[in-house]
């Protein structure tokens, strides 16, 4: 096994700002079909979520009151109205964000990695617009053993 020497420590500490940027950028809406410009999602949204769905910002822990919810409904991408997540599908993690062990359909969000912390995670957006909803760890429940782990600032509530 090669013994690394300073030059090449000293390159690699170089690129890392760059190599832990990958991936921070929120999604662009021009690749989704209800995708908008800056402008017009400024308009449609408040700014805390513009700030989550478009910058890929995170609400304040136990902020949310839709971390409580528990009504039987559908959660919702609050940009878009794209059904993300069933009240079926909710569980009380803990953290101080709703939770969900699975997307409502294997259509209605989609992931990327994010290292906007310097290391890999999952990001999970909306399909529909591309809004930034959360993040997937797998620290979940049976039975996909997975935490959708959402900002409710992202979301609205539809009950049943």
């Amino acid at each position: 096994m090669p013994i690394l020497d300073r030059r090449c420590l000293l390159a690699a500490a170089a690129a890392l700002p760059f190599v832990s940027a990958c991936g921070a950028a929120p999604a662009e809406a021009k690749t989704f079909p209800k995708g908008k410009s800056n402008a017009e999602w400024k308009k449609l949204l408040t700014r805390q979520q513009y700030y989550v769905l478009r910058e890929a910002g995170t609400e304040r822990a136990f902020t949310s009151p839709l971390d409580k919810e528990k009504r039987k409904g559908t959660f919702v991408c609050a940009a878009c109205a794209n059904p993300v997540y069933a009240s079926a599908h909710k569980f009380d993690s803990g953290t101080g964000w709703p939770s969900f062990w699975q997307a409502i359909d294997k259509g209605a969000v989609g992931t990327s990695t994010d290292y906007l912390i310097g290391y890999a995670r999952t990001e999970v957006h909306c399909a529909d617009c591309g809004g930034h909803l959360g993040h997937i760890f797998g620290d979940g429940p049976k039975p996909t053993g997975k935490r959708h782990c959402i900002n409710g600032v992202a979301l609205k509530f539809v009950p049943a």
